[in-house]
């Protein structure tokens, strides 16, 4: 799979940026990149404290980028540009307190056009990633909410799976006179079609399999017709989409269970692609398969934003954020 992405990269030169410049699996990744030339890393902090972490460590990023919110020659530029994406939400001195911190900046650099894509989360928490990349690079034209996938390999396998890091349940949204503007199905259905269209990406056919403890209606509840309805909304929007549900786990991945309690769906005994009712079942599904099944977890990637802006573990080592630079730089 990497082979690939980096064949696109070669192709098609992009520049990331990390927010937290100065830690050593950062460092790690961003030598290696800058070794290998197919793509550019930008690094987040202290220039002086960049580079004596880099030679603490002995990593070559001579060369590289180091850009310093507190010295940025374009941050007033990037202050008003700020002020003007919140509305009068933040004033011009909160915008320029956040952006003194590397999370904000480097979204702004992104959506300034300094940089293609972004990549936190070493130290910053999932929502200190999410929410800026919320307020300033906001949801693509269509996209309601952001979600996440994993894409998991084994040997030559690949699956996705969303969404198992970003949204907890799925609600219906509603807006101040009491009305309904966008279900939770609704949400539920455009969870599985980004899912797909990010499967595509590594070469998955993407065939989705709408996950839950029923099966073409052997189950009742508020749940099943949860993941029934959002079968049909994202049926309506991606016609072209092998999408199939509500079904159960044995349903959608044993032929002979799938077309048995199934009969003639497309997807069922054959997903590829597994969209799970809530945020629960899907991380458990995804850590169930890794542990038990030795699959190698790739994610969260992070779908419905403008930009390709991705979130680590806290835990991940260098080889993980070398691997999650090449996945969100693809992405574009």
């Amino acid at each position: 799979m990497f082979e690939k992405l980096v064949e696109v990269l070669k192709n098609d030169p992009r520049k990331i940026v990390y927010t937290e410049g100065n830690d050593a699996r950062i460092l790690e990744s961003a030598a290696r990149l800058k070794a290998e030339g197919f793509l550019t890393p930008i690094l987040i902090g202290n220039v002086d404290e960049v580079k004596a972490a880099a030679a603490k460590g002995g990593f070559d990023i001579e060369g590289l980028e180091i850009l310093d919110p507190m010295t940025y020659e374009g941050m007033d530029e990037m202050v008003a540009t700020m002020v003007e994406l919140r509305k009068g939400k933040m004033s011009p001195e909160d915008c320029r307190a956040n952006l003194m911190k590397g999370n904000y900046f480097g979204t702004m650099l992104v959506k300034m056009g300094k940089a293609d894509c972004l990549l936190g989360g070493a130290t910053y928490s999932t929502a200190d990633t999410v929410r800026p990349a919320l307020q300033l690079v906001k949801t693509k034209k269509g996209a309601h909410l952001v979600s996440s996938c994993f894409i998991m390999i084994r040997g030559e396998e690949t699956l996705a799976m969303g969404d198992c890091a970003i949204n907890i349940d799925y609600q219906d949204t509603v807006d101040k006179e009491g009305n309904v503007t966008f279900t939770a199905a609704q949400k539920l259905a455009e969870v599985a079609i980004e899912t797909a269209k990010t499967a595509q990406v590594f070469g998955v056919d993407p065939k989705v399999a709408m996950l839950s403890y029923s099966t073409k209606g052997s189950g009742k509840g508020a749940n099943v017709d949860l993941v029934r309805n959002a079968t049909e909304e994202a049926k309506k929007l991606a016609p072209e989409l092998k999408i199939d549900g509500e079904m159960q786990f044995d349903a959608a991945v044993s032929p002979v269970v799938g077309q048995l309690k199934f009969p003639g769906s497309p997807v069922a005994g054959y997903a590829n692609t597994f969209i799970f009712p809530e945020i629960q079942s899907g991380n458990i599904g995804y850590k169930i398969a890794a542990r038990l099944g030795g699959f190698a977890a790739y994610g969260p990637i992070l779908q419905g934003l403008n930009a390709p802006i991705n979130d680590l573990s806290r835990g991940c080592n260098a080889e993980e954020v070398y691997q999650m630079s090449i996945i969100t730089a693809a992405l574009k």
